[in-house]
């Protein structure tokens, strides 16, 4: 789902059976995290991060504790940038050497309807525009969900470079489908506030992929090196 989304020095792991074994457990350090949280959060605390420890392992680093830092952010290894993402039946962490990009977000959601009153809270007059073009066209997907996604994935890549919060109206995304692929395609996210310096520039915009497929919609946003 995620990993034909990233360039190919991204480690990229991925679950849907939850329930399943073979998962590594938490380590002592991640317990206290989840110590009160129901069956069903422990679960997927528990299978992203062994999809978080595998991925670590594919860069040849040492499996590591995966703690919250500031607004609840994963604090990787030094070294390394990364995203995690679940939702119902679906678990995935995606890392990277920030050698190879400054930053990256990855959000996965079911394709399904957002519920009723949040594409306002989230979506821009435009942004409404858009999805109303693109659900003419398209109807097979929800474009409102796949747009809630890509504001999640341009957050989790703004946040690790500036400290700060991104509110849902201050990254106007445009999403573009694959002429030869309906099911997948780029997105765009304008940022309308200045955007963190990654190299001595400061970018405008951050680009990415989405893709549809078996109940989801993905997305992913990388920021490059200068």
């Amino acid at each position: 789902m995620l990993e034909e989304l990233l360039p190919g020095t991204v480690a990229v792991v991925e679950a849907r059976d939850l329930d399943g074994t073979g998962y590594l457990p938490l380590l002592p350090e991640e317990e206290p995290l989840v110590a009160r949280a129901v069956a069903k959060r422990r679960r997927e605390f528990t299978v992203v991060r062994s999809c978080a420890r595998r991925a670590m392992e594919k860069l040849g680093v040492p499996p590591q504790p995966v703690l919250a830092g500031d607004r609840g952010a994963p604090r990787w290894p030094d070294g390394l940038a990364g995203s995690m993402t679940h939702c119902d039946g679906y678990c995935a962490a995606a890392l990277v050497r920030l050698t190879d990009l400054a930053s990256l977000g990855v959000d996965a959601e079911p394709d399904g309807p957002l519920p009723e009153g949040v594409l306002a809270s989230v979506a821009l007059p435009a942004e409404v525009e858009r999805l109303r073009r693109l659900a003419e066209l398209r109807p097979g997907i929800h474009w409102d969900r796949l747009l809630f996604s890509a504001k999640e994935s341009v957050y989790k890549a703004w946040f690790p470079l500036t400290g700060r919060w991104l509110d849902f109206s201050e990254a106007d995304i445009e999403i573009t489908v694959d002429p030869e692929d309906p099911r997948r395609g780029t997105l765009r996210a304008d940022l309308l506030v200045p955007g963190p310096t990654v190299d001595g520039r400061r970018p405008s915009h951050f680009d990415g992929r989405w893709n549809a497929r078996d109940g989801l919609v993905a997305t992913a946003v990388t920021v490059p090196r200068a």
